[in-house]
C-alpha cells in the first residue's frame, strides 16, 4: 500500500474540497477556462523547475511510495497531478472564502 501514499494524499486534496464546490456552490469547476488560464502558468514553471533539478540530479522521487507511470523527463505521474491539484484546492479554498464572507478581489464587499 506504501506505493500509493502519494496518490493519497492527492486524493484526499480532490475529495477534502469537493464539498466547497459542491455545498458552497463556488463554481470553479464550471469556470474550465477560467481554471486552465489559472492552472497553466503555475503548472508550466513549477514542471519546468521539477525536470531541471531532477535531471540535474538535485531532486528525487521515492519510487516506492509512486504507482510507478513515470513520464518523458523522469518525473512521476503523481509530481505532475501535484501541480494541478493542489492549485485547485488552493482557489477553491479561496473562492470558498469569498463566498462565505463576501469579500471581493476588487476590495468591495
Amino acid at each position: 500500500m506504501r506505493h500509493l501514499a502519494y496518490v493519497g494524499v492527492l486524493a484526499f486534496c480532490v475529495l477534502g474540497t469537493l464539498p466547497l464546490e459542491a455545498v458552497l456552490g463556488v463554481r470553479v469547476y464550471r469556470q474550465r477556462r477560467r481554471l486552465l488560464l489559472t492552472l497553466s502558468p503555475v503548472a508550466a514553471v513549477f514542471l519546468g523547475w521539477d525536470l531541471y533539478a531532477v535531471a540535474a540530479g538535485h531532486w528525487a522521487f521515492d519510487r516506492s511510495q509512486l504507482l510507478g507511470v513515470v513520464l518523458p523527463g523522469g518525473l512521476p505521474l503523481e509530481e505532475v497531478l501535484f501541480f494541478l491539484v493542489v492549485p485547485t484546492a488552493a482557489v477553491l479554498s479561496l473562492e470558498a472564502v469569498r463566498r462565505v464572507t463576501g469579500w471581493s478581489l476588487d476590495g468591495d464587499p
